[in-house]
């Protein structure tokens, strides 16, 4: 066994490291084989990874949360509190939309009936749960070119390379999808919400859609989807029987050092071909838009609002606005919003400030929630939350976008797009194949 080295990302907590030579792919495969629960914050464009097991899981459903089975007081952010503090670490897990509805004081949307019978919805985003998390207690830290075998306990342990699944060539049926709306319906609520605008009811609403699939295979669909689509906030959680495999490009909440940054993204464009000039005149179109400049700075103003209940008077800043970002598939428009901290104030406290998501739900919050919970008819589940680390005074949370959620039942993909005044139902009905497109293609059938 190599001697013991300073840990590599030290936030998480380690009392024991060793520099180890496994790749992240490598060390995924080992611990996944043999390990019910599993995650792996998931940088494949060459960012930080973190892969890693645990004994104790906080789940919550239908808003009742257990930790490791016994029962936790209060909403999703307060159970994680009290399981940190009687179990301080590293905790790495998701909060899903509804937990964030009922954090505004809402009771989430109505389930409907499906082949299962009560209890979940027709897309059985009901099913999953509201909050997951799991405590780190070995785990491979992937950092500024080193990797590193750490534990929580400080007890050694060791980890032997196991053979790495390769993205699959099976393809799913497309016959076999589930969407809950057809082009012509979406469109339709759409319309619904440039009325509910025109009436004053809302500034804009971030309309969502879903998308159901037969059971896969989580493993080789994650493997597919980071091939395709590789992003520093990607990450692949399977807690509690449930996998969050995401290519998710927005950072909803980083806080270090006492500062707190959001980075809503609202603003989408395919990509286009290199030559001939197509896909810088689509990055262009993009940034010119007044519909997406708009929608993006409505937003932004959202945020700060959020993080003024939570920051120093005068700290609360825009340090980027309008940003065209690229991915492997999409164009995307970017804002970052910071502030600092009130003292004695943490990353939970900012959870609960800003979630969920303004990028994810419109504004005014809580109202265009309402009414997007009529709208849409069915419950988001993990989609439109966050997922990520939480780890003493820091965490790094993702939004749940570009994500596909699955459980031995079958699969859920959430996907949708901000709708304004300006909004032409048309184009909003392109804007959500253009982001269902890769999640489609990375799904590798059962």
């Amino acid at each position: 066994m190599p001697a013991t080295s300073a840990p590599l990302l030290p936030h998480l907590g380690a009392r024991w490291a060793v520099p180890s030579d496994l790749t992240p792919e490598a060390a995924f495969a080992a611990l996944e084989s043999a390990s019910d629960d599993v995650v792996w914050l998931d940088s494949s464009s060459d960012g930080d990874h973190v892969i890693g097991t645990g004994a104790h899981a906080l789940v919550m459903h239908d808003g009742e949360a257990f930790l490791d089975g016994e029962p936790l007081a209060g909403d999703a952010v307060a159970a994680l509190e009290a399981a940190r503090a009687t179990h301080p670490g590293a905790w790495v897990g998701w909060f899903g939309y509804e937990a964030g509805v009922r954090m505004l004081g809402l009771a989430p949307g109505a389930e409907g009936t499906d082949e299962r019978g009560p209890g979940a919805d027709s897309l059985g985003a009901g099913r999953f749960p509201e909050a997951a998390w799991l405590l780190l207690d070995r785990w491979l830290v992937v950092a500024d070119g080193e990797a590193q075998l750490q534990s929580r306990d400080g007890e050694p342990w060791s980890l032997e390379a196991a053979p790495v699944r390769q993205p699959s060539a099976k393809t799913l049926d497309s016959s076999l999808l589930r969407w809950r709306d057809d082009d012509a319906g979406y469109a339709e609520k759409v319309e619904r919400c440039r009325e509910h605008i025109r009436e004053g009811d809302s500034y804009v609403l971030c309309l969502t859609t879903a998308i159901a699939a037969p059971p896969i295979d989580a493993i080789a669909t994650h493997a597919r989807l980071r091939a395709a689509s590789p992003v520093h906030h990607g990450g692949l959680l399977r807690i509690a029987g449930v996998t969050v495999s995401s290519a998710s490009p927005e950072t909803f909440l980083r806080v270090e050092q006492g500062i707190a940054t959001t980075r809503p993204i609202k603003g989408t464009r395919r990509r286009g071909a290199a030559s001939g000039g197509d896909d810088a005149a689509l990055a262009l179109e993009l940034f010119e838009s007044e519909k997406e400049r708009a929608e993006n700075v409505m937003i932004v103003d959202l945020c700060r609002n959020d993080l003024q209940r939570v920051c120093a008077p005068g700290s609360v800043e825009v340090t980027s606005l309008l940003a065209v970002e690229t991915y492997p598939t999409v164009h995307q428009l970017v804002s970052t919003v910071r502030g600092r901290l009130l003292p004695g104030l943490g990353p939970l406290d900012t959870v609960r400030a800003l979630f969920p998501a303004g990028s994810m739900t419109g504004a005014p919050k809580r109202r265009t929630v309402e009414l997007l919970q009529a709208l849409e008819g069915g419950r988001r589940g993990v989609y439109s939350g966050c997922f990520g680390l939480v780890a003493g005074e820091t965490c790094q949370l993702a939004m749940v976008i570009r994500s596909v959620v699955a459980d031995e039942h079958g699969t859920h993909i959430g996907v949708g797009g901000g709708v304004t005044a300006l909004s032409e139902p048309a184009f909003e009905v392109e804007e959500l194949h253009v982001k269902a497109a890769a999640l489609l293609a990375s799904l590798v059938p059962r």
